[in-house]
């Protein structure tokens, strides 16, 4: 059996579409297969402004003051979205867990992907891992999957202006 954790891409999808929304349901279902996610969602009528609803709870995770307020909005966050894990086979990705009910739309599998995979990768990873860029005046979240935890910046650009301001300021 594999065990799917979810955490790297499931965090990873949601800073791609807080980062650069979506302009209609098309292109965020083309985001969930650019990192892997295979099952169909049934096509409803508002997916397009409840994902929009998803993600911005998600960045009130992202922006909370303290690995408390943190964790408290992220239990929230995966208390709505609640489902009991499932073992499944589809797709040919073998055995893997779904921390979802069948049928679900499009917002309410990403509600329960995101809220799963941003516990586990603040879990396994650290607290400190998901932060906004730290060059001014860029407001891109960062997902930091470094091997040393030190990611700091949305892109090797923000890195560089940081970099150039700090030069300056000496």
């Amino acid at each position: 059996m594999q065990l799917n954790p979810y955490g790297e891409y499931a965090v990873l999808l949601a800073a791609s579409l807080a980062n650069n929304w979506p302009g209609d349901r098309d292109e965020i279902e083309q985001r969930t297969r650019d990192v892997g996610m295979t099952m169909p969602f049934p096509e409803r009528r508002n997916d397009h402004g409840e994902t929009r609803e998803v993600i911005d709870d998600w960045l009130r995770i992202v922006d909370a003051p303290t690995d408390e307020q943190r964790a408290e909005l992220l239990n929230r966050q995966m208390a709505r979205a609640s489902a009991y894990p499932r073992m499944v086979d589809h797709d040919g990705e073998g055995w893997h867990l779904h921390y979802r009910d069948d049928g679900q739309s499009l917002p309410q599998v990403l509600r329960s992907v995101i809220a799963v995979g941003t516990a586990l990768h603040l879990t396994t990873r650290g607290m400190q891992r998901l932060r906004r860029c730290e060059a001014e005046p860029c407001t891109q979240v960062v997902v930091d999957v470094t091997r040393n935890g030190r990611q700091r910046y949305c892109s090797v650009r923000c890195a560089n202006r940081a970099a150039v301001r700090r030069h300056r300021n000496r």
